[in-house]
């Protein structure tokens, strides 16, 4: 499994003009992708790792430089976990991360498992962290989504289990 890991301050999903998952504090926007071996106890582990990374400043100011006064610097300030905070998380799938574009001009897809093999995964990361404690919004699986975020930093992750 494969995971980007944005820290946001909001992000929203909207499929067919509805929003169906939207954080409205900081937390974290998290794009999962599935490829053809992976497992429930994969997901396992990412949900438990998404939970517990430190990805945010230890001092509650919105920023990672741990001197509260608003400049950005990812740094030794990522002292806090979504666990540590009870920040929510917006899990949404992203068959495309397995794409390939090393040869030619136009990805393959290869790479990333079908949707009946991603579906469930998917929603067992969700379902794992929801069990942790955490409050998961998500996307809707396959759809044409729409996905608003405000990157906070910016600070991306990639995390692979």
């Amino acid at each position: 499994m494969r995971a980007v890991v944005q820290r946001v301050s909001g992000a929203s999903v909207v499929v067919d003009g509805e929003t169906v998952g939207e954080i409205r504090e900081r937390g974290l926007c998290v794009l999962v992708g599935v490829t053809h071996d992976d497992t429930k106890e994969k997901a396992e582990r990412l949900a438990r790792k998404l939970w517990t990374v430190r990805l945010f400043d230890g001092d509650g100011d919105g920023d990672d430089d741990g001197g509260g006064d608003g400049a950005a610097g990812p740094g030794p300030g990522a002292e806090k976990s979504c666990s540590d905070l009870g920040a929510p998380l917006m899990v949404i799938s992203q068959f495309t991360l397995y794409g390939d574009a090393r040869k030619g001009r136009r990805p393959t897809w290869n790479a990333a498992a079908p949707g009946e093999l991603a579906e469930p995964l998917v929603d067992e990361v969700v379902a794992r962290l929801r069990s942790l404690g955490a409050r998961v919004e998500t996307g809707r699986f396959g759809a044409d989504m729409k996905v608003s975020l405000t990157n906070d930093g910016p600070f991306t992750v990639l995390l692979d289990v």
